[in-house]
């Protein structure tokens, strides 16, 4: 694989796992900065000796890995709010009692059903200066009033750590907050909060009225708020207000990726731009002047679509590829994607753990390294057969590149995606043509009949289109299981698979086989740890209790009529099964007791029924029943108190309070999230 033969490959390589020591390992910034001095002092004495032939280069290649192995575990220290001591989460108490937080509004986030919510920024907590992001929940009222981008606001209120899932396989929100430097939430009433007269007019300001503004202008000219809120998504990467109906349509389509503007929207300005652009002479001085327009109408278009990652990257990739355009030589692709990612990374290395950044990049590497191999296969003298040739082609490689990160995060496939893509692309060039062009006018106040309409009725059959897709459901393969070493398999076969066709010999034939046997290996060693299993769960579900006591990949499941009738549908359980590799075996009702692996539970539950002859291991506390939990304990003697969320807030505390009193251990699944007994 010729790539990995490239130094930059290598430096880059070096630098993406020195992201990753920091990431995981959270090590001390000084001694990481010390090692990155002595990385620096071994490079340089190794290139001078290099230069004087006094060694082998060896030498200086291996300090050249090391360098850039140390800077990307540095960049990643000084980008990340976790190591700056100026952060909220090192000021002492801010998560225990009230204290005065000002921030400013920097991100409009999609509204919960009782909050409104915004990416906000400290500037400073009581009288200290300070730093850092958090989620400001602001509690809907009566006037449900919006705040803009930028506005300062000062709060009185706690601030609240992110809370790890709640229940087991289940998505974790509070690492997804983390990836975004968000390590808090603050909540807060409308009445409670002191508005600032000043504004903080940054580059986010501005974009956010931009986008304010063309949104403005489209609803006076009576654009239909279900294609406007699409269109909002596919041109400016604004998905707050998509109903979950229609993207529940696109991920089942296989087209979830358009809503969100990446590589493919900036591909379509970028072909656009060049084409208008083509009456201009292709002298020095022509093509140089075609770049200065390429560059800013890509930097303008990332502005209106509010900076987001997903944009910042794809901007990036596509500007470096326009750069290596112009400079009319045979500049080397995959060099163009390394020094795309090199930079990025360099100022964004959170970028890394961004799932549409690994998405973007993997579907672009495999279109980049195989698409032009599975074109070469039949070369159609027709257009329109080329065309169609071409769009297959390029979705066929750039789903077996993505598909190991897709079933991996989101654990299910769309059979369609073939079909999707044909129909899509061409109606989507249309759509981000007429979309491009209106909300520019409309940026200017003005948005005629004769381009807002079709720009309306093209969304219109957009969606009804990925809707007819979408509810052919039996082509949509869900909870599949897939965990980091099938991820990691996989991506091994496929690679030396695709190393083998384009040049086939014993050797790489070997390596397929050797690649089969990992996998093989993986798949072995997954249901081996599984089988050996046994745990006993007690799920945080609210206002019902749902237990489940796994043995193997059996999973039985204890609920009441209602969960049990609805078990196939329940989220909950299906997450679960799914991270477990487990499937559900039997359904069965809740009893007042249960064995576990030699240790006795007592279930109590509102009818206060409970069997007096046994001293549980654990006593377990649901449906709110009306006891006096003094008086239980004379008569049981549990090592272990655990309540479910199907109990009242407010007798859980004197629940905890008297366990703390008695010294006996007590978990509440709201507070605490699901309780494990192995």
């Amino acid at each position: 694989m010729k790539v990995l033969q490239f130094p930059l490959a290598r430096i880059t390589f070096g630098f993406v796992l020195g992201i990753l020591l920091p990431y995981y390992l959270k090590p001390n910034p000084k001694l990481v900065f010390a090692l990155l001095f002595i990385s620096i002092l071994f490079f340089s004495i190794s290139y001078f000796l290099s230069k004087k032939k006094l060694n082998n280069k060896v030498y200086f290649g291996i300090s050249t890995y090391i360098l850039s192995f140390f800077i990307g575990a540095t960049t990643l220290i000084v980008h990340t709010d976790y190591f700056q001591k100026s952060n909220y989460i090192h000021y002492g108490s801010i998560f225990e009692k009230p204290h005065l937080v000002s921030v400013t509004l920097r991100e409009k986030l999609k509204n919960s059903t009782f909050n409104d919510r915004y990416v906000a920024i400290v500037n400073r907590i009581d009288q200290t200066e300070s730093s850092g992001r958090i989620i400001l929940n602001i509690r809907k009222d009566s006037l449900n009033r919006q705040f803009e981008i930028g506005t300062l606001l000062r709060i009185k209120g706690t601030l609240y750590k992110n809370s790890p899932p709640n229940n087991p396989s289940q998505f974790d929100y509070s690492k997804y907050l983390e990836n975004k430097q968000i390590y808090a939430q603050l909540y807060a009433d409308a009445s409670e909060i002191s508005v600032s007269s000043e504004m903080e007019k940054n580059i986010w300001y501005y974009t956010s009225k931009l986008r304010t503004k063309i949104i403005h202008n489209l609803e006076k000219s009576d654009f239909n708020k279900t294609e406007l809120n699409v269109a909002v998504a596919l041109i400016m990467g604004q998905q707050q207000d998509i109903s979950p109906e229609i993207i529940r349509d696109y991920q089942y389509a296989g087209a979830v990726h358009i809503l969100s503007v990446s590589g493919l929207h900036i591909g379509f300005i970028l072909l656009f731009v060049t084409f208008l652009l083509k009456p201009l002479p292709n002298t020095k001085r022509g093509s140089f002047i075609k770049l200065i327009i390429i560059l800013a109408s890509l930097s303008l278009f990332g502005l209106i679509a509010g900076l987001a990652p997903s944009v910042v990257r794809s901007v990036a990739m596509f500007s470096f590829v326009a750069i290596g355009s112009h400079l009319r030589r045979s500049v080397n692709v995959y060099h163009t994607l390394l020094v795309s990612i090199l930079l990025i990374l360099l100022f964004q290395p959170s970028f890394l753990f961004d799932v549409g950044f690994q998405l973007s990049y993997m579907a672009l590497f495999f279109i980049i390294w195989l698409q032009p191999l599975l074109a070469s296969l039949w070369l159609p003298k027709n257009k329109v057969s080329k065309y169609i040739w071409d769009i297959l082609t390029v979705s066929f490689v750039a789903q077996i590149g993505t598909l190991p990160l897709s079933i991996y995060y989101f654990h299910q496939f769309p059979g369609l995606f073939f079909v999707t893509n044909l129909i899509i692309i061409p109606l989507l060039s249309i759509v981000m043509l007429l979309g491009v062009v209106v909300m520019l006018l409309a940026a200017f106040g003005y948005v005629p009949l004769f381009l807002s309409k079709p720009f309306e009725w093209s969304i219109f059959y957009l969606n009804k289109i990925i809707n007819s897709i979408a509810s052919l459901e039996q082509f949509i393969i869900q909870n599949i299981p897939f965990n980091l070493y099938f991820l990691i398999s996989f991506y091994l076969l496929i690679t030396t698979a695709i190393i083998w066709f384009k040049k086939p010999s014993y050797n790489k034939l070997a390596l397929v086989l050797i690649s089969i046997i990992i996998l093989q290996i993986s798949f072995i060693k997954n249901r081996s740890d599984v089988e050996t299993q046994k745990e006993w769960v007690v799920f945080n579900s609210k206002k019902s209790t749902m237990i489940t006591e796994r043995n193997g990949g059996k999973v039985t499941l204890f609920a009441n009529d209602s969960i049990l009738k609805t078990s196939q549908k329940n989220n909950i359980l299906t997450t679960y099964l799914i991270g477990n590799f487990s499937t559900l075996e039997t359904k069965k009702r809740i009893e007042n007791t249960a064995f576990f692996n030699g240790k006795k539970i007592i279930i109590l539950d509102s009818s206060g029924i409970y069997s007096k002859n046994m001293n549980p291991d654990i006593l377990l506390l649901t449906q709110s029943p009306k006891i006096n939990l003094d008086r239980l304990f004379q008569t049981v003697h549990p090592k272990m108190v655990v309540a479910d969320a199907s109990n009242y807030k407010t007798i859980q505390k004197y629940w905890k309070a008297t366990c703390k009193k008695q010294k006996i251990p007590f978990h509440a699944t709201g507070e605490k999230g699901f309780y494990k007994l192995n």
